[in-house]
């Protein structure tokens, strides 16, 4: 398969460097923090990146094995959420499909994890973090995205089984999926209340891939329909009516690794632009003796040590035992996510012309980093979240 992107250069610098969260980080992080660093460089750096969807396609069930089989994807079962951010960013800036891969089978399989006792927990779970079952998160469709509430998939009881009925779209994975973590509604009457979670096989009868959606970045994403699809009543995760909260529980405990993502995009944004800052000369000089570059990358890094700092401390609050890490979460997503998207632009404009090639690394991560402000919850969405954490109690105590 024909791919473009010339094989990506080793970095100035360790990504992860845990030094700057050391605080937050146990011996165990450390070791892990070497381990995959090393890895995401020498078996992914040199990867192409893929051209097109199907190359997208392909090349993430080829990564999928390399993480399966490096064990890369225990932090996982083990929601060791720490462990997860430093995978996260060590993917991230080495191969940002590698990192989106790693982030689908955590939501795939995270619900399976929380609700352990169920019969499809036992028979996924370990598959997909193996590496050997692909896992996919069906939650959004065409009128519910931050609305989740708003789900019109609908699944209703017919003796040992349910059938499902509905469409979701912006699914990763979608069409080279093995199982799906599916959301429907058991009581259409209830809303969130009567939101059910379901573990479907890609070949469960009335599954269907309806289409592929062609992101700016390759990555597999797509439609899938249910019509009349049968599964067994064992496949539910959790009580029924129980799924909008599961669901909302993967999120937050998630959401801090989506801004780990970010911050090993814009490391290596970051670094790029340093290497080309100190090799490339204009004027008679290199870049980096001219003040306003000098700024820029000041501005980057700082941003870049501050996103990584909320990301971390998030990630401590929950694997320290903490119930709830929703305004952690939220503060550590919104910020990492804006700070790298402008941390890589800036990367861009300190190559010049060459950022802007489809050869360079940097132009890879200025189509891949994106994205990262919208799943999982926007910026907006993350903004109304905190307030919301923040103003709760304090009603009636206004004048």
């Amino acid at each position: 398969m024909k791919a473009t992107g010339a094989p990506s250069r080793p970095t100035a610098q360790p990504i992860p460097d845990p030094a700057p969260v050391r605080a937050f980080l146990d011996e165990a992080h450390l070791a892990f923090a070497a381990k995959i660093g090393d890895f995401a460089a020498r078996d992914l750096g040199s990867r192409p990146a893929p051209e097109d969807d199907a190359a997208a396609r392909k090349e993430a069930r080829a990564l999928l094995l390399l993480l399966g089989r490096g064990g890369w994807l225990e932090p996982i079962r083990r929601m060791d959420w720490r462990a997860c951010c430093i995978a996260r960013e060590a993917l991230a800036a080495a191969s940002p499909l590698a990192d989106a891969i790693f982030a689908i089978q955590a939501l795939g399989c995270v619900p399976m994890v929380l609700a352990s006792a169920s019969p499809a927990s036992a028979r996924w779970a370990d598959e997909i973090v193996a590496g050997r079952a692909m896992a996919a998160f069906a939650m959004t469709e065409a009128e519910a995205g931050s609305d989740v509430a708003a789900i019109a998939t609908r699944a209703h009881r017919n003796g040992d089984a349910y059938v499902l009925n509905g469409a979701k779209t912006y699914i990763s994975n979608a069409g080279i999926a093995d199982v799906y973590t599916v959301f429907a509604s058991t009581d259409p009457s209830a809303g969130s209340r009567g939101i059910s979670c379901f573990v479907v096989a890609a070949d469960a009868p009335g599954l269907r891939f309806v289409r592929p959606q062609i992101l700016s970045a390759p990555h597999p994403l797509g439609e899938i329909a249910f019509e009349e699809c049968r599964v067994p009543a064992a496949s539910r995760l959790g009580e029924e009516g129980r799924g909008f909260a599961l669901g909302l529980a993967t999120l937050d405990r998630l959401r801090a690794t989506v801004g780990a993502a970010a911050c090993g995009m814009a490391a290596r944004g970051l670094a790029e632009a340093i290497r080309h800052a100190g090799t490339r000369r204009q004027f008679g000089k290199p870049l980096a003796e001219f003040q306003l570059v000098q700024e820029k990358l000041a501005r980057m890094a700082t941003d870049l040590a501050a996103a990584r700092l909320l990301v971390y401390r998030a990630a401590w609050e929950a694997d320290r035992g903490a119930e709830r890490v929703t305004l952690e979460a939220a503060m550590a997503k919104a910020f990492a996510t804006e700070a790298a998207q402008g941390i890589v632009d800036d990367a861009v404009q300190v190559l010049g012309g060459a950022g802007v090639m489809a050869s360079h690394p940097v132009e890879r991560l200025y189509r891949a980093v994106r994205a990262l402000r919208i799943y999982e919850g926007t910026t907006e969405i993350q903004h109304l979240v905190i307030a919301q954490q923040l103003l709760r109690g304090t009603e009636g105590k206004t004048r």
